[in-house]
Formats: C-alpha cells, structure tokens, sequence
C-alpha cells in the first residue's frame, strides 16, 4: 500500500510539473551590497551626490557602468546555468513518470494474471496439482502432468519475482521523482535570484546614464571607445599577433560565418537567438550551426572546452574574458573578434584584445 501511494505521489508531482514549467519564478533575493569604492563609502548606483561630496568624472561614471553590467553579465551566466539545469530535470522528470506509469501497469497486468491463476485453481475444486498428479494411476498422464508442474511452478516463480522487481523499481523511480523535482525548485530559485540581480544592476546602470545630459552621453560612449582601443593598442604591441597565423576549420568557417550574419542584433541577457542575444547565446548559436554542441555559459565553456594558448588562437576560437570568465566572444582573424557586448548595445566586431583576455577555448579541438 504504501508503494501504491508512493506511485500516486510521483504521478501527482509530474501532473503538477506541466503547470510549474508554464509559470516563471517569482522568488525574490537580496543582490549583493555595491562594494566600497577606493575613496569612500559607496552610494546605490544612480543616487545623486550629496552637497558635500565632489561630482564624478565622466570617467568615473564610466567605469561604474562598466562595473555593474560586469555584475549584470555575471548574474546573468549564473540564470543561464540554471535555466539549462532545469530543462535538463524537467526532462528528467518526464521520462521519470513514463516509467512510473509504465510500472504500475505491468504491476497491474502481473497482479491480474496472478488472480485469474487463483480463479482457476478454484474453479478446478481447490486440489493441489501435486495433489492430482499422486492420484493418477496412467503413467503417461503421470509424465505429463509433472512437465506440466515443473513449468507452472516456474511460470508462478516468475511471476511473482517480475512482480517484486516492479515493485520495487516503481519504488525507486518514486524517489527519484522526489529528488528531480527538488532540484528543480531549487534551479527555479537561483532562476529567480540572478533575474532580480540582473535587473537591478541594468537599471542602475541605465540610471547613471539617464541622468547625463545628451552631450555627456556621447562623450560617455566617446571615452568607452578610446578604452577599448588603448586595450586593443597595447594588446597589440605586445606582438600578440606575430604567432598567431592559423586557418579556421571547415566548422570553425561556418561558424563565423554565422556569428557575423548576425551583427547588428540587440544584446539581451538570456537570449539565445534568432532575434536577439547575448554573448555565450551568440557563441553556442554560432557553433550549434556548424553542427559542434558546447555550453550554454561562458563560464562553463571555460570549464569545459579544450584550451589552447593564445599564441596558437585559429579563426573560430572562441575568447573568455575577464578573471571571472564573465564573457565570450568568438576570434574571427586580424585581431578582431564578434561578440554580443552588454545591454543597450548590439552583436559587433571590436578589437579580440579591447577586453582583458582570460584565455582562449576550441570547440572543435
């Protein structure tokens, strides 16, 4: 009994799932407090000066933005992953209650067979086979009801040995049930903790740059260039080019040749294509098409894929940056890179050393 209320609990849970999966979490966390800055106690982002403290510099402004959509960009891997995680029990979850349904009609079917053998033995008078087989006086009869005994036992041996494996794998694919849908409440949960965290580091940083005048605005994105070209220069001149002579692969080729098709679309965090992405949903789109399966995160591409020195980066290779491996951009030759850069910007080619560079991945390798 308790094995069929185990059943009827797990095929509850996966009926309950199909409506779970349709609503998006809503569970709210505290995103980290702003970290102190060099020269004082921090300010929530956007909140004006006060009468005693000096105006930032556009610099400064700069670089605060930069920092919260760094912050963005890593919450962000953080959804991806477990978004990914909770398709993957989602599906687990499926396949989980396929066997529990399919176990508890064959527990069914082994439990009628067993009855209609009990019907029969009734009907027959209630004697034993055994019982029958002493009482025969036709040895012919005698040898073939003992064939008959010898496999009947057999059969019911059987039967109630598939009936006990049943049971219990319908007990373990019960728990197993339980343990899939906890990860999925608590995948859905880290879902909902980095979407608040995203959201408050993109409005902040929206927030600092609504409050400058049209003028400052151009000079803001005027000194974000001039950054990323100091990098890119000094990436240069540090003869990081002089080795660096290899072809693309045949699916390197075509995955570049996706990647770039889409320039011109908007960065959105959590979006893998056709419309909009952002970087690792650029990068996994890109290599996807040219028939290569590799993580949905730029982290985990770090973690995962093959890595070789820069020195030896080919067409194709796709590029982590930042010490926490918080974006990815795909190398495409001379220098440069296409990538998806942040909110409010659109999928483009910079320059591959315009960003400290982490290392340097091949999914093809």
């Amino acid at each position: 009994m308790n094995r069929r209320r185990c059943a009827v609990a797990a095929i509850t849970v996966v009926c309950a799932l199909t409506t779970a999966l349709a609503v998006p979490a809503t569970a709210a966390f505290a995103a980290p407090s702003p970290a102190p800055s060099p020269s004082g106690p921090a300010r929530p982002p956007g909140q004006p000066n006060q009468p005693n403290q000096p105006k930032k510099s556009l610099e400064e402004v700069r670089a605060e933005i930069e920092g919260l959509y760094r912050q963005a960009a890593s919450a962000t891997d953080a959804y991806n992953l477990a978004e990914e995680k909770a398709e993957k029990q989602s599906a687990e979850i499926v396949k989980l209650s396929a066997a529990i349904i399919e176990g508890q009609a064959r527990i069914e079917s082994l439990k009628a067979r067993a009855g209609a053998a009990a019907r029969a033995q009734y009907r027959s008078g209630g004697i034993p086979e055994e019982a029958k087989l002493v009482l025969t006086d036709d040895p012919q009869l005698f040898l073939e009801g003992a064939g008959r005994l010898l496999q009947g036992q057999k059969a019911t041996r059987d039967l109630l040995t598939e009936l006990k494996q049943r049971q219990d794998d319908l007990e373990t694919y019960t728990q197993d049930a339980g343990t899939e849908w906890a990860r999925l409440e608590a995948h859905r949960a880290a879902q909902a903790k980095a979407r608040k965290v995203i959201t408050e580091k993109i409005a902040a940083a929206e927030k600092l740059e609504s409050e400058l005048a049209a003028a400052e605005r151009e000079r803001l994105r005027e000194l974000e260039r001039q950054a990323q070209l100091r990098a890119q220069t000094e990436w240069l001149d540090s003869g990081a080019l002089r080795e660096i002579n290899r072809s693309a692969s045949p699916a390197g080729k075509a995955a570049i040749e996706f990647a770039t098709s889409q320039i011109g679309k908007p960065y959105v965090w959590g979006a893998e294509g056709p419309d909009a992405y952002d970087c690792s949903g650029l990068t996994q789109r890109a290599w996807g098409v040219a028939g290569t399966a590799i993580p949905r995160t730029s982290q985990e591409q770090w973690r995962l894929l093959p890595r070789v020195a820069v020195k030896d980066m080919r067409p194709g290779d796709l590029i982590i940056y930042f010490a926490d491996a918080t974006h990815v951009a795909m190398y495409i030759g001379d220098g440069r890179m296409v990538h998806a850069p942040r909110p409010g910007r659109n999928v483009t080619v910079a320059g591959a050393g315009s960003m400290p560079i982490l290392g340097v991945v091949r999914p093809d390798k």
